[in-house]
């Protein structure tokens, strides 16, 4: 983890498309300030955590329903010989 010093106003760069900047500090908090691309999903941790476990339980359902249509599908298009 790469841990840096910055005042108020200041910024740091991710890359070449992100800039943080240091927006205020007050009562043991810092407000910042984060400008990225639209295609960069910029999140708190707890909501990005959120986001994910929703993920995996859609994925997750999502396969339930692709495999029970795969076996109804496999038994409706059976050949007949």
């Amino acid at each position: 983890m790469l841990v840096l010093t910055r005042k108020l106003g200041e910024r740091l760069k991710i890359g070449h498309a992100i800039t943080v900047t240091v927006i205020e500090i007050k009562a043991g908090q810092v407000r910042l300030g984060i400008e990225a691309p639209a295609t960069v999903g910029v999140h708190r941790e707890e909501v990005y955590q959120r986001i994910r476990e929703q993920n995996v339980q859609a994925t997750s359902s999502e396969a339930s329903r692709l495999k029970e249509v795969a076996r109804t599908t496999k038994t409706f298009f059976k050949p007949k010989r």
